[in-house]
């Protein structure tokens, strides 16, 4: 018998002594380690002791029969293989061991070359198990480095993204910047006062675009820090509307705050929304800016709301130009702006980063022609989701 370099072990169970010694001889001589037990108790302590990969039990003994043990052993290793020693009327509780999941089962008086196959089938059954839980571990394994090389192109596509946009909105500022410089230039060589206020006051403000995105992409790089607070929802929302009312006014946009009197104060950084209300509703105003003149009063809208499931909805609405669906399922991406030269994206990138960092939810509906409305959910918190430090109302708590 090939036991291809490798000692098996096998427990032999049988309540006749004699069986045991001939069978054991026997399995010893083609190279089994062999164990002994007389009855299913005792085997079981041996089995636990020793762990061998095959079980050879008679089927009917005093005390727990060949298929509780059977039973027992395949509850604690269901790997184990299990050949039943039956006698010639006991077909039936041979048949009932196999539904219990035996390997095969051999008749006394015991035939070798029976007995050689049913072992054969037990080792070839372990080695195809062992293949099986080898090949598997290796797909796992090559899943994992597939998986690991495909998130680092990942990691890579964003930030060649990222590169990209960061680009186009360097090259806008640039083009800025050298277009402030020619206007300067032609005044200079024209001594034109107008040409040389036209030309500085467009180098200024594109100095001032890149100390902007300077300052935003240091703020986008940083973590997100959660500066916790005890506040009322409405009141970043009220700052937000008392401070751009004169930029509305100016423009002849009408912005209106609509504040709900029934939102209770929770956990969150009123600093952070704050910055993300004021980017929303300078968006929806310049929005309204670019808008083609459509008849109607041009009209911007602040609210708080409140919804089941969550602390506050705030709702910054235009009902001005729209975007197209293509536009629309961009406006969250690395520096994707509408605005052309007079925009760099950073601020929708931040405005998102913030609500994430609440475990909130900032979408945007729009339609063409109609308007646009930016959304922001963001979810209860209680002081004890806030961390355990000792905190009072107004005290700033980190994430």
């Amino acid at each position: 018998m090939d036991l291809s370099d490798k000692k098996w072990s096998i427990l032999l169970v049988d309540d006749e002594e004699g069986i045991r010694k001939v069978l054991g001889i026997a399995l010893e001589d083609i190279g089994y380690e062999v164990y002994t037990a007389e009855n299913g108790e005792a085997a079981l302590d041996i089995f636990r002791e020793t762990n061998p990969p095959i079980v050879l039990t008679d089927i009917k003994m005093p005390g727990m029969d060949g298929i509780e043990l059977l039973r027992r052993l395949k509850q604690e290793s269901p790997d184990t293989e299990v050949i039943m020693i039956t006698g010639h009327g006991d077909i039936n509780l041979a048949i009932k061991s196999l539904k219990f999941e035996a390997t095969d089962f051999v008749t006394k008086p015991i035939n070798d070359e029976v007995l050689e196959i049913a072992l054969k089938r037990c080792r070839e059954r372990i080695s195809m198990r062992q293949q099986i839980r080898a090949y598997t571990e290796n797909l796992e394994q090559l899943v994992e480095e597939k998986t690991e090389k495909l998130l680092e192109a990942e990691r890579l596509a964003a930030v060649g993204q990222t590169v990209a946009g960061l680009s186009h909105a360097i090259k806008n500022i640039a083009g800025g910047l050298k277009g402030g410089a020619f206007v300067l230039e032609k005044g200079i060589e024209l001594d034109n006062k107008k040409y040389l206020l036209q030309g500085w006051e467009m180098v200024k403000g594109n100095v001032d675009k890149i100390k902007n995105l300077s300052l935003d992409l240091l703020n986008y790089a940083k973590a997100v820090e959660v500066n916790y607070q005890l506040c009322d929802p409405n009141t970043p929302a009220k700052e937000v509307g008392d401070l751009m009312t004169p930029t509305a006014r100016e423009r002849k946009i009408d912005l209106k705050v609509i504040l709900d009197p029934g939102l209770k104060p929770f956990w969150f950084d009123p600093e952070g929304i704050h910055r993300c209300l004021l980017n929303l509703v300078a968006n929806a105003m310049d929005a309204c800016m670019d808008c083609e003149p459509c008849g109607h009063e041009k009209e911007v809208i602040l609210e708080t709301v409140r919804r089941d499931g969550w602390s506050v909805e705030y709702r910054v609405s235009d009902n001005c130009c729209g975007m197209e669906n293509e536009i629309r399922e961009k406006i969250f991406q690395s520096f994707f702006t509408t605005k052309g030269t007079r925009g760099t994206g950073i601020g929708l990138m931040i405005t998102k980063k913030t609500v994430d960092g609440h475990e909130g939810i900032i979408e945007a509906e729009s339609e063409k022609g109609v308007g646009s409305t930016f959304i922001i959910k963001l979810p209860q918190k209680s002081r004890g989701d806030v961390g355990n430090m000792t905190v009072d109302q107004g005290t700033s708590v980190q994430s």
